[in-house]
């Protein structure tokens, strides 16, 4: 397969794909696992869907999000590398804060790519998770499944917390993790247009500043809070100012927090239920 392999690279390259060589390895590797005699058509047909602007992830079907491998599909969005930062961040306060048994709230799941890799790295706890459309929630169910993890991880459908209600969690929760949609409705139909190709419009959607979910969870998460818990956010860049002051504005939780990346640029916020 080093042949079509290299062919692959090229038209890769050749179609402004930077990760040519790395994707080339990953599709034809692939495709001589599903289907050894036909490999060479597979990898081809999928080198195909690649220079259409497909994501990878669903080509393959398969994206590795903190050392685990996730199940994709068009449902719901691929997991970013850079959502890693904010399941850091949840993992190790639960770490050195929570007990041995925590109780976590993943709000806006996705794939519930968040979910499993907590509840896979912290052994101890017990997640719920949730989301609005049928497509999050079918693909974070199977994830939790195919993780191992679906004992510790349940997977809710509803508008935010009315999903969660009457389960009997107000109060309870030890940690709230949410990676919500934060791209403004004017940057949709302009420069960011292009994330609506193939992912679905639910995942970027953050109302007309991009933080209109933002808003809403951190009024909601206070009834299922314990005192000192934290709620934690994944944010776009620039906006940890204007999140910031939804937080002070419900002087409801303690100071605010901000987790930069490698480049110094803020991704995650975060702040305590006051006591």
């Amino acid at each position: 397969m080093v042949s079509i392999e290299q062919e692959i690279a090229e038209k890769l390259r050749d179609a402004g794909i930077s990760a040519h060589l790395a994707e080339a390895r990953q599709i034809t590797a692939a495709a001589v696992h599903d289907d050894p005699a036909g490999a060479e058509t597979i990898a081809r047909d999928w080198c195909a869907k690649r220079i259409s602007g497909l994501p990878l992830a669903y080509i393959l079907g398969r994206e590795r999000f903190m050392g685990l491998e996730l199940v994709t599909d068009p449902g719901a969005l691929v997991p970013r590398p850079e959502t890693e930062l904010l399941g850091q961040a949840a993992i190790q306060f639960l770490e050195q804060n929570a007990s041995a048994s925590p109780n976590v709230i993943d709000m806006c799941c996705g794939s519930g790519n968040l979910a499993c890799a907590i509840a896979h790295h912290v052994p101890g706890a017990r997640v719920w998770a949730s989301d609005l459309t049928d497509g999050c929630v079918s693909l974070a169910r199977r994830n939790a499944t195919y993780v191992g993890v679906d004992q510790r991880v349940q997977v809710f459908q509803g508008d935010l917390f009315t999903s969660l209600a009457n389960l009997g969690l107000e109060g309870t929760i030890d940690l709230i993790v949410c990676n919500p949609p934060y791209i403004s409705q004017g940057k949709l139909a302009s420069d960011r247009a292009e994330l609506l190709q193939f992912e679905p419009r639910e995942a970027f959607d953050g109302g007309p500043y991009g933080l209109s979910i933002h808003q809403r969870v951190i009024r909601e998460a206070l009834a299922y809070l314990k005192p000192d818990a934290p709620l934690l956010f994944e944010i776009g860049l620039g906006q940890e100012r204007q999140v910031k002051a939804l937080f002070e504005r419900t002087k409801a939780y303690g100071e605010v927090n901000f987790v930069t990346n490698a480049e110094g640029q803020v991704r995650v916020v975060w702040a305590r239920k006051s006591a």
